[in-house]
């Protein structure tokens, strides 16, 4: 069976809605690194249809050249969970649906390798709530929004995760990883 490992780039206090001010900060090559490593050994992208919706234009004209991160998004199996997506054209993609846990958990025993999901805070959430998050890689920029979609709304239940790994950019951003 594969695992679900969720990567969300996220603020101080929490908010993960469109990163785009994580461009203030620049990346950093080590982070690269971090991502790279996880991202090998996953088979399989998960996604929820907005985030879907921002990277298929975004990915699926992009070579290697432009980004190396692009043969993986482009490549690699992907799979929406939405009830409302009507169309998938993005290749190598499968409509899922509206959320259904036992739906996810059947795609992480067919899937050889660990699932990759990035975005998708709704998915996220409704997965977390259901135990079926195996990996939670957070990358954490120093900086508070004050306003956003937040990974944990309020009110969350308790949940009690155990830190795997953690490393520092030059950046100031930390990457912190969980696993239930």
């Amino acid at each position: 069976m594969s695992g679900i490992r969720v990567f969300e780039f996220m603020s101080l206090d929490g908010v993960v809605e469109n990163p785009t001010w994580t461009f203030d900060f620049g990346f950093d090559p080590a982070m690269g690194e971090t991502l790279a490593a996880s991202m090998s050994r996953c088979t399989a992208i998960l996604l929820g249809r907005t985030t879907y919706e921002m990277f298929a234009p975004a990915w699926s004209t992009r070579t290697v050249d432009d980004d190396p991160g692009a043969p993986f998004f482009n490549d690699t199996e992907k799979y929406v969970v939405s009830s409302t997506l009507t169309e998938a054209n993005w290749r190598n993609t499968t409509r899922l649906g509206g959320y259904d846990a036992e739906s996810i958990r059947k795609l992480k025993e067919s899937v050889d390798g660990d699932i990759y999901v990035t975005g998708s805070v709704t998915l996220v959430r409704g997965m977390l709530a259901d135990g079926l998050v195996d990996g939670l890689d957070l990358f954490v920029y120093p900086v508070v929004l004050g306003a956003g979609l937040r990974l944990f709304p309020e009110p969350t239940p308790k949940q009690t995760l155990s830190l795997v790994g953690s490393d520092t950019y030059d950046n100031g951003v930390v990457h912190l990883g969980y696993a239930p």
